[in-house]
């Protein structure tokens, strides 16, 4: 595993190494906006997690995700958590928890 001390240092080194879609999250899904690709929790594994504590405020929390869909499909999403985190269904959290 790698290890980035910024949640841009993540992205951009996850970028390097073929992760090039950026995923956002939906309540039941993850999306690229650049693409028409949707991904359903049971389409995608996520393969690596790097979390980012905000030293002085919780708003700097995030959790950067490389994701490979079963389709090769392979991107990042990056998610507040605590105060920040984006509302998702519950089999999202399972899968988000699951790393």
């Amino acid at each position: 595993m790698y290890t980035y001390d910024t949640v841009s240092q993540a992205v951009n080194g996850l970028k390097q190494r073929g992760f090039t879609l950026d995923f956002n999250l939906k309540v039941d899904s993850i999306v690229c906006h650049e693409t028409p690709v949707t991904l359903m929790p049971s389409e995608f594994e996520i393969t690596e997690v790097y979390r980012f504590e905000g030293n002085s405020d919780p708003a700097d929390e995030a959790i950067v995700y490389a994701i490979e869909s079963k389709h090769g499909h392979k991107g990042v999403l990056v998610n507040g958590f605590g105060i920040s985190a984006d509302p998702v269904s519950d089999e999202m959290i399972k899968k988000l928890r699951a790393n």
